[in-house]
């Protein structure tokens, strides 16, 4: 069984079923993994698991698990990643609407930026917030700002949550420490300070094509900010209504955020940048403290106790109770995991496919350019499995001993770029990132399509031009 027609057949169950059937999104990726898992080779998974890393034993064992075990494997992989991460983000979301900590930050944003320029915070505050943070986080953070701008200023809702989208999207793929520009530069030798470096760079230009697709796709597709859950517009209107002496103050509106940020930060920082420092025992200490603390479910647990804490200190009757708050989160967060774990399941059989190994096949003897080639071997993957950690790490594999060629005529750090850039196309249904952003800004599937998929190709190759550019006019050799 060829790995690319069981990826043809998972698209075409899975857009199908959601567009064509109208079937919910967590029966019809459920139905898409089962079917492939169901079709895919033991050869192909035996196949697979050796390519991991496991042993031959381990692999003929992993090949042998059930359909329904499989499944259920890469389900719950995908939970383990994501759903302490998206419950804690409903709660910290659902508290900072309800207390009015989002509108003290919105019009303090406001105040400093002015109506006209929101859209800039918001795209380059996710930026930077998403180099040291997980591309997920600063969505769970970013996105109740957003809902919160909108009402202020009543319009561009759209524009405001792409703007977050482009930011994020790009820092997770182009600069170091997030984890695929981290691997990515161990594989193919680059310093970790160029790859920043002009990892921002390249973001500036990408983002900025981000925005003025944005711009666009408002105009053309406005959409209104619309009820949810977790997120009822009548009272997110009584809260904007409020007078600034009613609202929290904003060093406790920030909070939630900030605790999470700073403690995942600090934890980046101290593994990425101060390993190799002189090791003495109170650094020690507070290196285990900040490991501790910085892992992402514990940062984003003390954001919610945060948030709940701030909720209790400004709602409206003392002596209400939280627990319908949390429970009207954690209903909406619930749906969220549920989905974007079965996408996880999806993407997962597909992996186990061998299609990353596949394409590798197709495009050894390829002879293009190096630097467009790097670039489309990491969107092929992208595409197929949905992942673009998972596309960085399949294209510096493929292409690390290309990059270490003695007469290439530029530095490696643009085919790097590259493969951060190309990672970014296309994101579709079988991407977990794709359903939280969808999910989260309450788009439906086909809005979500129309919008996130071709803004993330606009940007890839706005990426990719740049790069050559970059190549021919400062080699860096």
């Amino acid at each position: 069984m060829d790995p690319i027609f069981l990826l043809a057949i998972g698209i075409v169950l899975v857009v199908g079923g959601i567009i064509g059937l109208k079937l919910h999104p967590f029966l019809a990726l459920l139905f898409g993994a089962f079917v492939v898992a169901f079709l895919t080779p033991m050869a192909m998974i035996e196949q697979f698991g050796l390519s991991k890393g496991m042993d031959a034993a381990a692999a003929l064992s992993f090949s042998k698990k059930s359909v329904g075990e499989r499944i259920a494997t890469e389900f719950g992989n995908t939970c383990a990643k994501i759903g302490i991460l998206i419950a804690m983000a409903a709660i910290i979301g659902k508290c900072m609407l309800e207390s009015g900590a989002a509108e003290r930050i919105i019009r303090s944003l406001l105040k400093f930026t002015g109506v006209d320029k929101a859209p800039f915070a918001f795209l380059f505050g996710s930026f930077f917030l998403g180099i040291p943070v997980f591309f997920d986080t600063v969505i769970f953070l970013m996105i109740p700002l957003a809902k919160a701008m909108t009402l202020r200023i009543g319009k561009n809702y759209l524009l405001l949550i792409l703007c977050i989208m482009s930011g994020a999207a790009m820092a997770n793929s182009l600069v170091p420490p997030a984890p695929g520009p981290l691997f990515l530069i161990g594989e193919m030798h680059i310093p970790i300070g160029l790859m920043m470096g002009c990892g921002i760079v390249v973001g500036f230009f990408t983002v900025s094509a981000g925005y003025l697709f944005s711009v666009w796709a408002n105009k053309k597709w406005p959409i209104e900010l619309r009820d949810s859950l977790d997120a009822k517009l009548a009272d997110l209107k009584e809260i904007s209504a409020k007078e600034d002496q009613q609202l929290p103050g904003l060093g406790i509106s920030l909070l939630p955020v900030l605790i999470p940020l700073v403690l995942i930060c600090l934890d980046t920082a101290i593994s990425n940048f101060l390993k190799g420092a002189q090791a003495g025992s109170l650094f020690t200490q507070f290196a285990a403290f900040i490991k501790f603390f910085g892992d992402k479910n514990i940062a984003i647990i003390l954001g919610g106790v945060a948030a709940l804490w701030v909720m209790a200190k400004n709602k409206k009757d003392k002596g209400q109770n939280l627990s319908p708050f949390v429970q009207s989160a954690l209903m909406s967060g619930g749906g969220i995991i549920l989905i974007t774990a079965a996408g996880g399941a999806f993407g997962g059989t597909l992996q186990q496919t061998g299609i990353s190994a596949k394409i590798a096949e197709l495009t050894a003897g390829y002879q293009m350019a190096l630097i467009p080639m790097a670039f489309f071997i990491a969107a092929i993957v992208r595409t197929a499995q949905g992942s673009a950690t998972v596309a960085l790490i399949t294209a510096s594999g493929i292409l690390s001993g290309m990059a270490g060629q003695a007469n290439l005529a530029f530095n490696p750090v643009y085919i790097g770029l590259a493969i951060g850039c190309g990672s970014k196309l296309v994101p579709w249904m079988n991407d977990a990132g794709f359903w939280i952003f969808c999910k989260l800004s309450d788009l439906t599937e086909k809005e979500a399509l129309k919008t996130i998929s071709p803004l993330l190709v606009v940007m890839g190759l706005t990426g990719l031009v740049v790069i050559l550019i970059g190549a021919k006019l400062f080699p860096l050799i």
